[in-house]
């Protein structure tokens, strides 16, 4: 079992940034792909972006592209979303996934759905003003 502990979220100004953590207790992400989701009132979960613990290989959704970078902590096992540049279209619930092994995930497409991740935090808001 991993629980995962989102925390970073809050009020910002378009064109403020922001950094969200996420954090593992129970076990490692050692293995592990490790993902961001938001979802917006209304809306459905989409995809964010992604990080294979092990090699650190990144991913994400075309709408983020230059604006956020996702890392990790080793040490901290803590997966970071740095967001800068943000916009109102960005308000909404972030939560981070992980638990399904990177030698199952073979194609970058995989990672980004939401239905092979077991593992979920409660998530952190990210309400963006104009």
């Amino acid at each position: 079992q991993v629980q995962l502990v989102e925390s970073g979220g809050g009020l910002v100004q378009a064109g403020g940034s922001l950094r969200l953590s996420c954090a593992a207790s129970g076990r490692t992400f050692s293995g592990y792909a490790v993902a961001w989701f938001r979802q917006a009132p209304g809306k459905e979960r989409e995809f964010v972006s992604g990080i294979n613990w092990g090699g650190g290989s990144t991913h994400y959704a075309d709408s983020v592209v230059g604006r956020f970078a996702v890392s990790r902590d080793n040490a901290r096992n803590t997966v970071y979303l740095q967001m800068n540049s943000l916009k109102p279209e960005d308000t909404a619930v972030y939560i981070c996934a992980t638990g399904r092994p990177m030698s199952e995930i073979t194609t970058a497409q995989a990672m980004r759905s939401s239905l092979i991740y077991p593992y979920w935090g409660q998530g952190t808001r990210v309400t963006v003003s104009s």
